[in-house]
């Protein structure tokens, strides 16, 4: 049989192991924690940052609703009263805002369509600028614009909507009603008159809502400088 001593030797090695095995679990646990809790820390660390980003000023612009549009055109439209050439306007974002449009940071790709303006003053071709609705210093654009002198009328929305002759004229700066362009009125023999395809347009021309490939035409003169409007106009491919 095992001597006193050798029974005290043997729970002390016994006790010792059992320590032993404690301390092992004791590190396992301790890095099982680290391990899956860090990595929760780590995610957590990035949903606040998250949060942050989503929160900081000027992200709820980059991500907020499509600009607002108007569905239904304005039918009137306010600008100078002076006499042709008409030139660009001085500040454009406060035109395109005064047609009721907003100013984007780029064109829009939901509506995009093209119609053609022809302003014929006593039988003689008036210019429509480009860049109407562009403001090339402060980097916005409008979604009806030109960019060229054609006379081609771009709209390039964000949103479906409709979108008025009376809207760009606000935008030219230009004054139009049915008896008035810019600094030109009716009478005296000479007549204001609106033209859609070679069609008369009867009421306001600034109530003309600008379709695919229309071509629209307002004539300033006397009767027969009336005659034979465009009725159409070649748009060039992919336009």
């Amino acid at each position: 049989m095992p001597s006193q001593n050798q029974s005290r030797k043997a729970r002390a090695e016994a006790a010792r192991k059992a320590m032993e095995h404690a301390r092992r679990r004791e590190r396992r646990a301790h890095r099982l924690f680290w391990g899956v809790g860090g990595g929760l820390v780590a995610v957590l660390l990035v949903a606040v940052a998250l949060v942050v980003v989503l929160n900081r000023p000027g992200h709820a612009a980059d991500n907020a609703a499509e600009p607002a549009i108007p569905t239904t055109a304005p039918s009137t439209a306010q600008g100078r009263t002076d006499q042709p050439p008409w030139s660009l306007p001085a500040d454009p974002t406060a035109r395109v805002q005064a047609a009721g449009l907003p100013m984007l940071g780029t064109e829009g790709t939901v509506e995009h369509i093209h119609a053609h303006l022809d302003v014929i003053v006593d039988g003689k071709p008036v210019t429509v600028p480009a860049e109407i609705g562009i403001d090339e210093a402060g980097g916005g654009i409008s979604p009806l614009h030109t960019h060229d002198t054609t006379g081609v009328l771009h709209v390039e929305s964000p949103v479906n909507a409709n979108f008025s002759l009376g809207q760009f004229f606000t935008e030219w700066q230009v004054a139009l009603s049915q008896n008035q362009l810019g600094g030109l009125t009716a009478g005296d023999g000479k007549t204001l008159r609106a033209y859609v395809n070679g069609k008369p347009y009867t009421g306001d021309p600034a109530g003309i809502v600008l379709h695919a490939h229309d071509e629209i035409a307002l004539v300033y003169g006397t009767p027969g400088q009336q005659a034979n409007p465009p009725s159409s106009y070649a748009f060039p491919a992919g336009l």
